[in-house]
């Protein structure tokens, strides 16, 4: 199935409880062939109105750290673990990870990515290991069924901590090489 199947099949999705304060899904956007895709936590208010990943503050922060990376936006994919808003912008509960991981695998499926950034504590912890402190695993390469992921602090989390800044540069920057690695091998 490709990507605008995916997401035409769940445009209207009902399958768990945050579907009830969503004004609109936010389903991802961005290259459906591109090698490289980040998975944040959630829609904020902004996204949930446009119905457009990170649109709002973090998003703005997350867009000048591609820039500076050299990762064109337009060229990578951009999702979240749960494709609605929690309310109040909260961390979205287990069993809503579990019900939206459903539409993910199947972006990934029709997307094949060969590289995953995970931002933030929660799709770490769905995606990479259940346990994961954010704190701990940031900056390192977990590889899964051939594909190599990446953990690194949401850019919310650097809008309230400027101090994790440099880290998380040190983690774009070893994104951006992995991601000209790809590239430059024939797939």
């Amino acid at each position: 199935m490709d990507l605008e199947s995916v997401h035409q099949r769940y445009a209207r999705c009902s399958r768990c409880p945050l579907h009830r304060g969503r004004t609109r899904i936010v389903l991802g956007e961005g290259n459906p062939a591109s090698p490289l895709m980040f998975v944040g936590e959630g829609p904020g208010a902004d996204e949930d109105r446009q119905g457009r990943p990170f649109v709002g503050r973090a998003g703005q922060l997350l867009n000048r750290m591609l820039e500076a990376a050299e990762i064109p936006r337009a060229e990578i994919f951009i999702t979240n673990i749960v494709k609605c808003r929690p309310p109040g912008n909260r961390t979205p509960h287990e069993e809503e990870m579990e019900t939206c991981i459903t539409i993910l695998r199947e972006q990934f499926v029709a997307i094949r990515p060969r590289l995953i950034v995970t931002l933030g504590s929660a799709p770490t912890r769905a995606l990479i290991d259940p346990d994961a402190r954010i704190t701990r695993v940031r900056g390192q390469w977990v590889e899964r069924k051939g594909v190599r992921m990446m953990p690194t602090f949401h850019p919310a989390y650097l809008l309230r901590n400027p101090e994790a800044k440099r880290e998380a540069w040190i983690d774009f920057q070893a994104i951006r090489d992995a991601y000209r690695e790809v590239l430059a091998a024939p797939r």
